[in-house]
């Protein structure tokens, strides 16, 4: 056993500051374990979300010296004996208490992208005909736990704060759910150019970084996206036909 010093964030929306602790840490503890002995035995008022502990719920990210991680699948023995741990809430989203951050808005972003729209069916009894490489593609993307890690680590909503301009990498990715799926047919270019702001990625690929899922979002979710907004909006033979047939093409 030995003794670990942890700065922890406590405090609300109005203000708040890091707080020492230190606790004896056992060989293969992850940030979590350290964050439940500190309740038990030091600050049985520390707010902290999680659930499974198995890096599958998404509950329990936070930033583990300044970097978005889940605390449940972080190793303390990743980091230095000798140095202090700082644990501190995600910086996209407002802070409720301690580490717990209201992440509300990401839900309201998920309502407002298109629904999924099937196609008619393909036969008579309802069914259709899809091959098994449309069906894997979308697959990857489902994997999504929800965790907002790749949010929070986003520079247009992290230091721009643009949340009522850009929907985010997480939901850019909820959105290619649908628009890769074989049997789609609505057209969500209109609300990733405009409502989803998809323009203010620069594709820097720092959501795939952080993502515990291994989702590579930024090649496989946003840079096709991307593409086909450019396709709808920029292609310059789809503007000469607009001008001269009045209409979009």
């Amino acid at each position: 056993m030995t003794a670990r010093m942890f700065q922890v964030y406590r405090g609300t929306r109005q203000q708040g500051a890091l707080q020492e602790f230190r606790v004896e840490c056992d060989e293969g503890m992850v940030v979590l374990d350290a964050v439940h002995r500190i309740q038990a035995q030091q600050a049985p008022d520390l707010a902290c979300r999680w659930n499974c502990k198995a890096g599958k719920c998404g509950s329990c990210s936070a930033e583990i010296n300044g970097r978005p991680r889940l605390m449940c699948m972080t190793r303390l023995s990743d980091y230095p004996d000798d140095r202090p741990v700082t644990i501190t809430p995600m910086r996209a989203f407002p802070v409720i208490k301690d580490l717990v951050t209201d992440v509300s808005w990401n839900y309201e972003v998920n309502r407002r992208i298109p629904a999924f729209q099937p196609r008619k069916p393909d036969f008579p009894d309802g069914t259709w005909r899809m091959y098994q490489h449309e069906v894997e593609r979308p697959q990857e993307f489902r994997k999504c736990i929800e965790c907002f890690l790749c949010q929070d680590v986003c520079h247009v909503l992290r230091t721009h704060h643009k949340h009522a301009e850009f929907m985010g990498p997480a939901f850019l990715t909820r959105a290619a759910v649908y628009e890769t799926h074989p049997l789609d047919t609505a057209d969500r270019s209109q609300h990733l150019k405009d409502e989803g702001g998809i323009g203010y990625c620069n594709i820097t690929k720092c959501c795939t970084e952080v993502c515990p899922e291994g989702i590579r979002i930024t090649d496989n979710a946003i840079i096709p996206l991307k593409e086909r907004v450019v396709d709808r909006f920029y292609d310059p033979l789809r503007g000469l036909l607009r001008l001269i047939f009045g209409k979009s093409r």
